[in-house]
């Protein structure tokens, strides 16, 4: 099979054996529509200090199942699904307690440790954990973003213990951000914050109804106009989606007093924490990597129209041109988001 191999800081397109079982738990998917992620980037920059070398890129995707372990419930070849970002066993003392990222057997395994879906097909372990039925009504483009963009914003708003009528302020209209605007709405929210120095995405989380106000930190102080509009107090909550270079400061700056800090943005440098600066504001700063632990639950709210990410999905193109996909990606060229990847065409 056709697949994306990341070796020696360089990325080849190349042949690979498809992935056979290794464990009852394990399922082979043939992948239909898979994505390129920020994440794959920081592997490729070398900012994931636990990733491998020799492995297939990718851990965001959608397709068929084509062989099930003995021990996988639930899933049968033929269902249609959609992958969780994070590998679990569902049984260990994280797993029990939803802290699924540190699964003692797991965590951000594809694409990372071990061969990720950028390719035809993807071994993918704990299954049963791992993978969501697609209904009928919700198609491969519904679902595509559900295990980890879309969780990774659910998972921002869930942090910030969102009450109804709070303001929340998101830094970042990339797509993670865009879809902690859309969940924070489902929390609750009264009042969504877009911070966005780049004005065709902070166009449209505005024109996606995601946020209530937008704000350009490139053409006015965002402290200041955050603060104009919550009365000088701040935002009830923050999530820091974006990772820039500024953000995290901007994160606490624009924060009310005991209000929450969710960081779901991945940083490539340290970060500095001035508690001096911050001393009385009270703030409780929650990190880390997404629990990505309601994928069920979001595919319902797919399947009701509750959320949908259509939109992110700016490009699409087959594995051949994935290369091409991975520089327009980066450069954010032509207005791109997400880059949506078919299957291979040998014809091509």
């Amino acid at each position: 099979m056709k697949a994306l191999v990341y070796s020696n800081g360089k990325t080849e397109l190349t042949d690979r054996p498809v992935p056979a079982l290794r464990s009852p738990q394990d399922a082979v998917v043939r992948v239909t529509l898979s994505t390129i992620c920020t994440s794959d980037l920081h592997v490729i920059h070398g900012a994931v200090p636990r990733a491998k070398d020799d492995i297939v890129l990718g851990h965001e995707f959608v397709g068929e199942i084509v062989a099930c372990g003995a021990q996988v419930k639930g899933l049968k070849p033929g269902d249609r699904v959609a992958a969780n970002c994070i590998t679990f066993c569902g049984d260990c003392w994280f797993c029990r307690r939803g802290f699924i990222n540190n699964c003692e057997q797991g965590g951000w395994e594809l694409g990372c440790r071990i061969d990720g879906c950028q390719a035809e097909y993807v071994r993918v372990p704990f299954a049963e954990m791992g993978l969501t039925k697609i209904p009928d009504a919700v198609t491969d483009k519904n679902a595509l973003l559900l295990g980890d963009i879309l969780s990774s914003g659910y998972f921002g708003a869930e942090l910030c213990e969102i009450k109804p009528g709070d303001t929340v302020a998101v830094i970042g209209a990339g797509p993670v951000g865009m879809c902690a605007m859309m969940c924070a709405g489902l929390f609750g929210a009264a009042k969504i914050i877009a911070i966005e120095p780049d004005a065709y995405r902070l166009e449209v989380a505005l024109k996606e109804g995601l946020c209530d106000v937008g704000i350009n930190p490139a053409n006015e102080d965002a402290e200041q106009r955050v603060g104009e509009i919550t009365d000088g107090r701040g935002a009830d909550s923050v999530i820091e989606a974006a990772g820039a270079k500024d953000t995290f400061e901007m994160a606490w700056k624009i924060a009310r007093p005991n209000a929450v800090v969710a960081l779901v943005a991945m940083y490539e440098e340290a970060q500095t924490l001035p508690l001096p600066n911050m001393y009385g504001k009270n703030l409780t700063f929650k990190t880390g990597g997404v629990d990505a632990v309601h994928c069920a639950r979001l595919m319902k709210l797919i399947e009701a129209g509750r959320l949908n990410t259509d939109f992110l999905l700016t490009h699409t193109a087959p594995l051949n041109d994935i290369a091409e996909g991975y520089r327009v990606f980066e450069k954010k060229q032509d207005h791109c988001m997400k880059w949506a990847i078919t299957p291979y065409e040998y014809n091509k």
